[in-house]
């Protein structure tokens, strides 16, 4: 158990450098234990000493610690000292050099490191993936961060991954395309997929491979071109974006309406919002099923506004009234503050309400003229 446990991080976590420091001080170990082995052998059998005596002898020698002969030495045994000499210096020297390094470079630590990010990804649930730490993925990264989504990043590229490492952010270096990887990052526990990569090929192998490990997880993928966006839509992704028309888009209505634009930015990204859109999903035990939105008193109870609802079949309701009726699998997309979309979130689930709208107070007549005296 304990070996394969080994294997799996050496596989997917241990760095080259780390691989290559821990290798040379192994082979240094085994070299000098090799030479102790030999001189023992060489004292007990060639010279005809005691056991213990053998051991001894090769000790101070390997170790260079300036002690005499304990027997006396023939010509033969006394050339093979000095090779052990010579030999023992050197590799003691190397272990040593060796072992600065790993002190220096922190490789020792690299190990608890390891371990703990094993436990952290054992225990991921509800996640995002996000696939392709590139210019798009880091900017997903850097999204959630501020949303404080949990998520883990896949990156073939050693260098990418240590740049997401730096950003302290969970990644691991490995093909995304490749279902090992994918397993690793518990896909299966996974509540969303962003493949972001490069190759619209290589998302499509992504896409294909989320699916088959997890029918229910939510795809959305990166897509250069329009045929790229219809396969990748036929795949299963079930949101594809094209960085150029999305871009083109916005470039355009930035232009025409940049108010606007301001505004929709300002609510759907950045570490500093104030107000914020969010989705929240109707479940069978919401109580408010079957109520109007006037009914149901979303606004009052909460403050925060709805702004479209979609319902299950796919039809978008945008901008409802307050005779809309709520069903069950409709999915409310709300906007509002921090404290508002909470409070939303809990009259949702329970029906009892957590929020009360601030109100200004109105002085009483007698307060007023009393001021005034």
């Amino acid at each position: 158990m304990r070996r394969k446990r080994r294997d799996y991080e050496h596989k997917y976590f241990v760095t080259p450098d780390y691989q290559r420091i821990r290798r040379e001080l192994i082979g240094s170990v085994v070299i000098l234990a090799g030479l102790f082995i030999t001189g023992t052998v060489w004292f007990w059998l060639v010279d005809r000493w005691p056991f213990l005596d053998a051991a001894y002898m090769t000790m101070i020698t390997l170790s260079t610690v300036g002690f005499g002969e304990i027997r006396p030495l023939k010509p033969h045994s006394r050339l093979f000292t000095m090779v052990l000499i010579v030999a023992g210096v050197v590799t003691i020297g190397y272990m040593v050099n060796r072992f600065t390094e790993a002190v220096i470079q922190g490789y020792f630590q690299e190990g608890i490191r390891l371990r703990q990010k094993r436990k952290v990804i054992e225990r991921l649930s509800g996640h995002y993936i996000i696939c392709g730490f590139g210019r798009m993925g880091t900017v997903v990264a850097q999204e959630f961060a501020a949303e404080k989504i949990p998520f883990i990043v896949i990156d073939s590229e050693r260098e990418e991954v240590e740049k997401a490492t730096q950003m302290g952010y969970l990644a691991i270096q490995g093909d995304a395309t490749l279902d090992e990887y994918l397993l690793l990052a518990k896909i299966d526990t996974a509540a969303c997929i962003v493949a972001a990569l490069t190759s619209d090929a290589d998302n499509l192998y992504t896409v294909i491979s989320a699916k088959t490990l997890n029918p229910n997880i939510r795809a959305i993928a990166r897509a250069s071109t329009e045929e790229a966006v219809k396969k990748l839509q036929r795949a299963g992704a079930d949101a594809v974006v094209s960085p150029y028309i999305t871009g083109g888009k916005r470039l355009a209505a930035a232009a025409l309406r940049p108010q606007v634009m301001d505004f929709v930015d300002g609510i759907i990204s950045g570490t500093e919002k104030s107000f914020y859109l969010e989705e929240f999903r109707l479940e069978d035990n919401c109580p408010f099923l079957g109520q109007s939105l006037m009914e149901a008193g979303l606004r009052a109870k909460t403050g925060a506004l709805v702004v479209a609802i979609r319902r299950s079949n796919g039809i978008l309701i945008a901008g409802p009234t307050g005779g809309t009726i709520l069903e069950a699998g409709d999915t409310l997309i709300c906007m509002g503050t921090a404290e508002q979309l909470r409070a939303l979130n809990q009259i949702l689930s329970t029906g009892v309400s957590i929020y009360t709208p601030a109100v200004p107070r109105i002085p009483k007549k007698k307060d007023t003229l009393a001021s005034e005296g």
